[in-house]
């Protein structure tokens, strides 16, 4: 399967509008910065080209080349062979479609459908949405990605795709967030409700996301309306990212790319989580932390900083430990500097 290099990525828009900058200064949350080259080993994107596949029966699926739903296909078959019980499952699922877009519509529709959401309904919508957003096209290819490369419970895409519902209500906010922008708004949150009762994870369909997300596990994940998420962030379950007022406005945290929320961290406020940031599990973060630092605690204080250029593609949350003494080493108070800013 060919890979190619991420200088080929087609460029993303930025997620962040210039009244939502800090102090003058240029927000970063959402932009590529450029990668290392050791982390092209680390997180391998595969070649999808500047067009998409889509479900248009005007086009031939065989004019597009999409290495990761050829490779959705190959897993399909081999499972197939392997549990031949299962056979029938892996065709309805995925071999009877032409694309990614088309198989993730149908497992989305028939997870989410109820007795006044019909699968049927429900694949409609999906399929629109996906055909017509090219955004949304990278998107699911990109998360699927991080999920093959980040989680060690991942066994294949095919597993992504079919079983992980972190992955799952991802795409499900990804179609809720267009409605949403194209002003169907009880639609958008309509979905929303749904994901959040059959997942357990909710994401306000305001809320804005970037690309080559890994939401581990899902359960409990909690983003709030104006929360902003960069590309290429891990959040574990529980993760909360909330308001600490009850008025209408900005009030939710802007997470930079590269970050890594640890199980159950909550981050309440506008406040800014910096580039490749680590947040230790059950931390408490309630003002703003500078980029490449590790905190903990409750409130979090910072502990270390950080040795990874994207903690959230390496998910070493071990190193916290160490850091914590290395960073403590010596000292016998913690100074001003020590604080997060």
């Amino acid at each position: 399967m060919a890979r190619m290099s991420h200088k080929t990525l087609v460029s993303l828009p930025e997620m962040m509008s210039q009244n939502e900058a800090k102090d003058g200064q240029p927000n970063t949350v959402g932009s590529f910065s450029s990668w290392p080259r050791r982390l092209e080993n680390v997180f391998p994107v595969y070649a999808m080209g500047s067009s998409y596949p889509v479900m248009d029966s005007s086009l031939h699926t065989s004019d597009f080349v999409d290495p990761i739903w050829d490779a959705i296909r190959e897993e399909a078959k081999l499972e197939a062979e392997k549990e031949p019980i299962l056979s029938s499952f892996f065709y309805a699922t995925i071999l009877s479609h032409d694309c990614l877009e088309q198989a993730l519509a149908f497992a989305l529709a028939n997870r989410l459908q109820n007795p006044t959401l019909l699968a049927t309904q429900l694949m409609d919508i999906f399929c629109n949405v996906m055909k017509n957003e090219k955004g949304i096209q990278q998107s699911i290819r990109l998360d699927i990605q991080a999920f093959k490369d980040r989680d060690p419970a991942c066994l294949s895409y095919c597993s992504a795709l079919l079983y992980m519902k972190g992955y799952q209500s991802l795409q499900v906010y990804r179609v809720a967030h267009a409605l949403w922008g194209q002003g169907r708004k009880v639609l958008a949150l309509a979905l929303h409700s749904r994901v959040s009762e059959v997942f357990g994870v909710d994401i306000h369909p305001a809320a804005r996301i970037g690309d080559g997300i890994l939401v581990d596990h899902g359960t409990g994940v909690v983003i709030g309306e104006t929360a902003i998420i960069g590309n290429r962030v891990s959040l574990m379950q529980g993760v909360t990212l909330g308001g600490t007022r009850s008025e209408a406005g900005d009030r939710h945290p802007k997470i930079s790319e590269g970050v890594l929320i640890g199980a159950h961290a909550t981050i309440l406020g506008n406040i800014r989580i910096g580039e490749c940031v680590m947040i230790a599990a059950g931390s408490l973060v309630l003002q703003d932390v500078s980029p490449h630092s590790i905190v903990a605690g409750v409130p979090a204080k910072v502990i270390g900083r950080v040795h990874e250029h994207y903690p959230s593609l390496t998910m070493q949350q071990d190193e916290n430990k160490n850091l914590s003494e290395e960073f403590f080493c010596g000292k016998d108070e913690i100074t001003e500097d020590d604080c997060i800013h």
